[in-house]
């Protein structure tokens, strides 16, 4: 049972204009650039009607051609796969992801994940938040079975990708030994994205140089998770002989950006050791909550609409601002989910992510004293995993730090983070919070659910359909274009990869 204090909330009473009894600069900068509460109390009730449209999206059959794409799958998908799993445990969906992951664990302590934007930021996005922030460096006893973990597959980066290689070639010998065992999870929807094809063909055959092209571990090593219908990947892995049992399936009304909560996420979750269904439980928590929950107590709709307000006051710069750092790659999984969603039509906000104190090193002046287009949504910790780092007393004071020695870093960091606030607020800069109780599977569960739907709400509210990315296609036929008429290698310098499995 969730308790209270385990829910993500989400605070914007600083970025309302105040009344004021005398004019002053602040106060009318304030009225300028922060949102008047009658704002908000006008946006309710639209709001709360565009959820009904949403939640009526999901049993939609055969929208009009005025709709399409239209991917509502993700939103009952948490529940849908919890109740399978207690149904049908190993014979369900998530009982197959689990298997195939296990199988992973207990044969290799390195697994290689290839894909790009959703098929790769929703899995690094879990991994950077919720495994060790050094996890690759633990010896295997520390990792407690859990394998080392490498992105590759998501850009074109040769020197990368053959760093990886090296990597392997020198720490990978025995493939008897599984110490010494690497795998796969080769993640593509289409199977034709260009960037994890070309990745997967060379890992492909670095994997059949070392197990032998021959060898039926390639097939143990080797988890794919694609499309349902027309895929590359699919067909390619049937030729080469993988039971259909065997290849994960993204289901066909879950766009990619959207699909965390599918084996897109799950497998490479449930690899690091991760508590899945903790997961599947936060996401589904904040599912209810839309639902049922009216605005005043409803993260989504509360984020949904003042989100769009502030954009349609001018502030179309979106900065996510994680004050903790295993939280930044959440922040880039959003920036494709917002950018990808809503940025059509020559609208949409531009997101950009920074860490807190970090990026005040760097952004802080541009923030503070820069363009006055920007809204900043803080992501913030209340508890921390660890004890706290103390400053304790030195007989050497020159850094003047004694004064603070009975403080730890938890406390620099909410100083910095109320300092920060108020030096925005006084210069009429508008921010908000979303605040995590802590970090764990199910806050994390929660945080991404409520985003992406946020994001469909937010694009309803705007005449925007979040779903599908046309835009996104120029650039892949002007590659492939481009690709075609680029003369060939000289036989010499060509890998070899295409002797696979």
């Amino acid at each position: 049972m969730q308790l209270p204090d385990e829910n993500i909330e989400y605070q914007f009473a600083r970025l309302l204009a105040q009344p004021h009894e005398t004019w002053t600069p602040l106060a009318e900068l304030q009225q300028q650039h922060f949102l008047p509460p009658e704002k908000v109390d006008e946006v309710k009730q639209w709001v709360t009607s565009v959820r009904g449209q949403v939640v009526a999206e999901r049993e939609l059959q055969n929208p009009p051609p005025k709709m399409r794409p239209l991917q509502p799958g993700f939103i009952d998908l948490p529940q849908k796969l919890l109740d399978g799993y207690k149904r049908k445990q190993d014979a369900s969906e998530l009982g197959k992801v689990l298997r195939l992951a296990q199988q992973l664990r207990d044969t290799v302590d390195r697994v290689v994940i290839l894909g790009i934007g959703g098929s790769y930021l929703a899995s690094k996005a879990i991994f950077d938040a919720l495994c060790h922030s050094h996890h690759n460096e633990l010896p295997a006893k520390l990792r407690m079975g859990k394998p080392r973990i490498y992105f590759e597959g998501k850009d074109l980066d040769n020197d990368s990708l053959q760093d990886l290689f090296e990597l392997l070639e020198n720490t990978c010998v025995d493939p008897d030994i599984i110490e010494e065992r690497w795998g796969v999870v080769v993640i593509s929807k289409s199977g034709g994205t260009l960037e994890t094809a070309a990745a997967y063909r060379a890992v492909k055959g670095e994997a059949a140089k070392f197990y032998g092209p021959k060898s039926e571990m390639l097939r143990k090593v080797i988890v794919p998770i694609t499309g349902t219908k027309s895929s590359k990947l699919r067909d390619l892995c049937r030729a080469d002989g993988f039971p259909e049992d065997d290849i994960l399936t993204i289901p066909e009304e879950v766009g990619g950006r959207f699909s965390v909560f599918t084996a897109v996420g799950l497998l490479p979750a449930a690899v690091m050791g991760l508590d899945v269904r903790a997961m599947l439980l936060g996401a589904a928590t904040m599912t209810r909550r839309f639902i049922e929950e009216p605005f005043d107590r409803n993260p989504v709709l509360q984020f949904a609409a003042v989100n769009h307000l502030m954009t349609e006051r001018g502030k179309t710069t979106r900065v996510l601002s994680a004050w903790s750092r295993k939280l930044e790659a959440v922040g880039w999984w959003y920036d494709q989910l917002l950018s990808e969603s809503l940025g059509k039509n020559g609208r949409g906000a531009t997101p950009i992510t920074m860490v807190g104190t970090r990026d005040l090193h760097s952004r802080g002046q541009q923030h503070q004293d820069g363009t006055r287009d920007k809204l900043i949504n803080n992501l913030i910790v209340r508890q921390i995993k660890h004890p706290p780092v103390t400053l304790g007393m030195s007989e050497r004071n020159e850094d003047d730090l004694n004064q603070f020695s009975r403080k730890g870093l938890p406390d620099i960091l909410d100083a910095a983070i109320k300092g920060t606030n108020e030096a925005y607020s006084q210069a009429a800069r508008p921010t908000a919070d979303i605040t995590l109780p802590m970090i764990s599977e199910h806050t994390i569960g929660q945080l991404l659910q409520m985003l992406m739907l946020a994001t469909v709400v937010e694009g309803r509210l705007n005449g925007t359909n979040p779903y599908g990315q046309p835009g996104v296609e120029a650039y892949k036929a002007n590659m492939m274009r481009a690709l075609k008429a680029t003369p060939n290698l000289p036989k010499g310098e060509v890998r070899d990869a295409a002797k696979g499995v």
